[in-house]
């Protein structure tokens, strides 16, 4: 189940409060809910709700058209190109068989 902070939009802006009488800080909360938005506006200080609405989301912005290219210049061919090396085979590893055994220190016995 996905978590419910990734449909939350927070931003935060200054302005007047009506029930603090004063300009504070205004706490603005936009839930994505399938095609519809809620949004919700809070003063930070006295915790009022100013703004609570509910309406279609907006369209999705179109994507920026993509910037004009430059002209490539022409490809100038060699006359003999340059081979490419071949990546160096790995090497396989041995079966523990074949492998000599690493030898261990003795357990310490307690006294």
């Amino acid at each position: 189940m996905k978590s419910p902070a990734a449909n939350v939009t927070v931003t935060t802006e200054v302005g007047f409060c009506p029930f603090c009488g004063r300009t504070r800080n205004l706490r603005r909360e936009e839930r994505h809910l399938g095609g519809l938005v809620r949004t919700n506006i809070d003063c930070e200080s006295c915790h009022r709700t100013l703004s609570s609405t509910m309406a279609p989301a907006p369209p999705a912005a179109p994507e920026a058209p993509a910037a004009p290219e430059a002209p490539e210049a022409p490809m100038v061919e060699t006359a003999s190109p340059v081979p490419q090396a071949a990546p160096a085979p790995k090497r396989a590893r041995k079966p523990a068989a074949s492998r000599p055994a690493t030898k261990r220190a003795p357990a310490k016995k307690k006294a």
